[in-house]
């Protein structure tokens, strides 16, 4: 019996020496493979979307739609709202209607600058034109037809 234990122990322990080799190899790869990974760019895309909420009178929410939709924007959403401002501060801004519009529109970055300073000339230039708008950059969307989609780039909604 003896002889048998030592046998036993003798593959137990080969076993374990595989075993230890195996797992240094497997921590090897595994650390050669997150080198790489950390070494690619960052999975951007070169010209990032933005989401552009323009509030704007009811009665001039059809024209900035249109007008927006020229900066090759591929998805608004308009949310009717009223305004919030009281009687003397409406009279105090100049304001006459509280029946407002919020226009939700995704843009490219590259378009952010256009299409803001589109918006601010016609808030200064059409009568009751005014409104407010501003831009939160979005980080990130999930799906490469998705961004193809939002960002009007019909080669990235293609198949290949």
């Amino acid at each position: 019996m003896p002889e048998k234990s030592g046998k036993i122990s003798e593959k137990a322990e080969k076993l374990k020496e595989k075993s230890k080799t195996r797992v240094t190899a497997v921590k090897r790869k595994l650390k050669a493979v997150t080198q790489k990974v950390s070494a690619l760019p960052a999975n951007k895309v070169s010209d990032g979307l933005e989401l552009l909420i323009t509030i704007v009178n009811r009665q001039k929410a059809e024209y900035y739609l249109d007008l927006i939709q020229s900066f090759e924007c591929n998805m608004q959403v308009t949310a009717l709202a009223v305004g919030t401002a009281d009687a003397s501060t409406k009279r105090l801004l100049g304001l006459t209607d509280n029946e407002k519009a919020v226009i939700f529109s995704v843009i490219r970055r590259s378009r952010t600058i256009p299409v803001i300073r589109a918006l601010e000339w016609k808030f200064k230039t059409i009568k009751d034109g005014k409104g407010v708008a501003c831009t939160v950059p979005i980080d990130s969307v999930i799906g490469k037809l998705i961004y193809g989609f939002l960002s009007s780039n019909r080669a990235l909604g293609e198949n290949k």
